[in-house]
């Protein structure tokens, strides 16, 4: 463990802030030093939670020069503004995902980080959940052979009390989106990094048991990958109480891989108590089919004394730490993270004009329309 701390800072104290300042308070690689929420109230109580000195000034936090390093936990339409004024500042943000509601944000923050030589990391802790190391493990060492296809599959639920736990929530200007941008983000992630780069998807997304928010609560979409394999991605908050969120690799060899990342619905970090363990649902590798048996015990176990609401959370948080004092890339990085941007913007620019949409999706096409999301359908 290096004996250098880096001086850290939480902006926006919201549910998700907990698993970052739980992790910056006690990593070996953190000095956390501050915490910012335009509610001083709010900002006060977890600074004493946690520690740090409390502000609700912006530009007082980015003037501190012990902060070398941000969380940034806010809404997902402030991330773009804050991340670049805290990369002008000098300092190093990683960001919740997504990274922004549309690929101009992204491409902002992206841009900034590099003019000012800081890393940008977005969170997407999933990765470094067992079940979903040995799923990409097993892909790069050709076990399945070359993928062919793949399945997302997420059936969660939501209702009325979880929108009004926020006031951000279920609103296009605020939150950007429905189960793509806040609910799903992760598996959508998990998936394309499984299967590798995106030639051209074809989708459609709806609200269709939700009518006290605008966002969509379901989406589809069919994606060709840039290597000829297919895929398919079901998403929807409209399964109660929830059954899973699943991803399914096959290989041209016969062979299938995958992982159960939640059972029920997808958790809602610092609201959820507990949750069901990763598990890896399907293993046919040859010669390894009686491993997921083993697995599923271990992980079970594994579970039993860590949280797995803030332990990946804490690995990943780490791994950026590092990567500042290493001088190297975080895992995720902003371009990492623009993929699953592109993802979901496919998708709503993909009904708008009724055709596949090509990728890398560009940042302008399609920006007078929020990429669709303002556009009407009608039939």
């Amino acid at each position: 463990m290096s004996s250098v701390k880096i001086g850290t800072a939480v902006i926006g104290c919201g549910k998700v802030a907990d698993a970052h300042a739980q992790a910056l308070s006690t990593l070996g690689e953190s000095r956390l030093v501050a915490v910012f929420d335009a509610d001083a109230a709010r900002a006060k109580v977890f600074a004493s939670r946690y520690g740090g000195k409390a502000y609700t000034d912006l530009e007082a936090l980015l003037s501190n020069r012990e902060v070398q390093m941000v969380s940034i936990c806010t809404p997902h339409s402030t991330h773009p503004d804050l991340a670049v004024a805290c990369a002008g500042a000098g300092i190093h943000v990683l960001v919740e995902k997504p990274m922004a509601v549309d690929l101009k944000g992204c491409d902002r923050m992206i841009a900034a980080a590099d003019a000012a030589k800081v890393k940008l990391g977005v969170i997407s802790q999933r990765r470094f959940y067992e079940p979903v190391q040995r799923v990409k493990q097993a892909i790069l060492a050709g076990k399945i052979g070359r993928p062919i296809l793949g399945t997302l599959v997420v059936l969660g639920w939501r209702d009325e009390s979880y929108y009004r736990l926020d006031p951000w929530r279920g609103r296009w200007a605020t939150e950007g989106g429905g189960v793509m941008l806040t609910q799903t983000t992760h598996q959508i992630d998990l998936f394309q990094w499984f299967m590798g780069p995106i030639d051209e998807l074809f989708g459609y997304w709806a609200n269709l048991n939700h009518p006290y928010v605008e966002v969509e609560d379901t989406a589809i979409a069919v994606i060709r990958f840039r290597d000829g394999a297919l895929g398919s991605v079901v998403l929807s908050n409209s399964q109660k109480p929830g059954f899973y969120a699943k991803i399914h690799v096959h290989g041209e060899n016969g062979a299938s891989v995958g992982v159960q990342t939640d059972g029920g619905s997808p958790f809602i970090s610092g609201v959820t108590e507990a949750v069901d363990p990763p598990i890896n649902d399907i293993w046919t590798v040859p010669c390894e089919e009686h491993l997921p048996a083993q697995w599923q015990e271990e992980d079970e176990a594994r579970c039993k004394i860590l949280d797995p609401m803030t332990h990946y959370h804490k690995l990943q948080i780490q791994d950026f730490l590092r990567a500042i004092l290493d001088k190297r890339e975080p895992v995720v990085t902003g371009r990492e993270g623009r993929k699953l941007v592109e993802v979901f913007a496919a998708v709503y620019r993909s009904q708008r004009d009724g055709r596949p949409v090509k990728f890398p999706p560009d940042a302008d096409q399609g920006s007078e329309s929020f990429d669709g999301r303002l556009a009407r359908f009608d039939s």
